[in-house]
């Protein structure tokens, strides 16, 4: 053993008296680990124990080098998540919407011209449309014509005429039956725009006959004092598709109904009509009577397609919106201002008339006139037009 100077002997050399880690082991008040019990001797060996702040499992809190290792994740930031996915759901929407808006909007057929009609009466309160179903079997081939009961005659007549109202006191629909008996005036060609005079008095599809859309248009405004803002067509094709695009519409028939001549026949009752079907409750004239019962029941039925169209099974679903839309919009035939707000607006006010928040009714009749047509209560048609045009709740009555 070595002799260390200032030792007073031999033996090992005292260890300075120093701080030691507290994590020893045994009862040592130091926490260090000596031989024989002496605290303050370092051996320097190492027991494999970790100090605070080492960054293992065990090893205490972590220190300032970082989190220690198998800390909990951050908690998901579900507020921000939701903003998200709430701002892409709605960009989403808006790239459909605006790509449904210009999709239907190109396939509108715009294709009559209001501007030629003349002499036109000053424009009232509220929106006035005329709405027209005419026999054109434009786009059907035969199988179909002879599925519809179209028959196969050339060209193209009015079959239904209505007037639809829109005004700050309800919407009204009148219809106006093919054979009233009214002045067709003097009017410019549609085609040619030459003027022509006044061929007398006609029955009202008559006027279709002779010149389209326009003279129509003209004959209503001339004959009612009414002036005319949206012209909207369809023929008995696009009728029928739109029906069966919706899935049929359902119907409550008033009595049990068989006509060979348009194919109705329906026992009495609540049921869905096909297109097919559809068409021949609205096209029956002969079983009905009288051109008047038959506008009743054309009423009835467009309120029904227009209040089963606007369900939000229909608008928010796009797998029946879009085979709707595009059977309407393809045989939809409307004026050169109409957009598609302007259709919409039609229809939701069909909607309303058949949900009971307007009138719907036929043109004040006076009796009959020549050729088996029908002549107009002009007392009560002009009070009509004047309460419609004043924006005035409507009081007449048709009988």
């Amino acid at each position: 053993m070595t002799d260390w100077p200032n030792s007073g002997g031999v033996g090992p050399r005292p260890v300075p008296n120093r701080a030691v880690p507290t994590t020893g082991y045994g009862n040592d008040p130091g926490g260090g680990y000596g031989y024989g019990g002496q605290a303050g001797y370092d051996s320097g060996y190492n027991t494999g124990q970790v100090y605070a702040g080492s960054g293992y499992a065990g090893g205490g809190p972590a220190g300032p080098a970082g989190p220690g290792y198998g800390d909990a994740r951050p908690a998901p930031d579900w507020g921000r998540r939701f903003k998200v996915g709430l701002v892409t759901l709605l960009a989403v929407l808006l790239v459909w919407s605006v790509g449904t808006y210009f999709w239907a909007d190109s396939k509108l057929r715009r294709e009559v011209d209001l501007s030629t009609v003349m002499d036109r009466p000053e424009k009232g309160e509220g929106t006035t449309y005329l709405i027209v179903g005419s026999d054109s079997r434009e786009g059907l081939s035969d199988e179909e014509r002879k599925e519809l009961r179209t028959g196969s005659a050339e060209g193209k007549r009015t079959d239904s005429m209505i007037i639809l109202h829109v005004g700050p006191e309800g919407n009204t629909m009148v219809s106006l039956p093919r054979d009233s008996w009214v002045t067709i005036p003097e009017f410019k060609g549609s085609e040619s725009g030459k003027t022509f005079p006044s061929p007398g008095a006609r029955k009202l599809n008559a006027a279709y006959s002779m010149d389209g859309a326009t003279l129509l248009v003209r004959t209503v405004e001339y004959n009612t004092g009414l002036r005319i803002d949206h012209y909207a067509e369809i023929g008995f094709g696009g009728f029928a598709s739109i029906v069966d695009a919706l899935g049929g519409v359902e119907m409550d028939i008033p009595r049990d109904i068989k006509d060979k001549n348009s194919g109705a026949d329906f026992e009495k009752g609540r049921q869905t009509l096909d297109g097919a079907q559809a068409l021949a409750f609205v096209r029956n004239r002969y079983e009905a009577g009288s051109d008047l019962e038959r506008t009743k029941n054309q009423q009835k039925f467009l309120s029904a397609l227009a209040n089963q169209a606007a369900t939000p099974s229909t608008v928010i679903n796009p797998f029946r919106l879009y085979p709707t839309l595009g059977a309407g919009l393809d045989t939809l035939i409307v004026d050169e201002d109409m957009g598609l707000f302007d259709l919409a607006s039609m229809f939701w006010a069909m909607k309303g008339v058949s949900g009971g928040e307007g009138t719907s009714m036929n043109m004040p009749i006076a009796g009959s006139a020549p050729q088996g047509s029908l002549k107009w209560d002009m007392t009560r048609v002009k009070q009509l037009v004047g309460q419609l045009n004043n924006g005035e709740k409507v009081t007449v009555r048709a009988d």
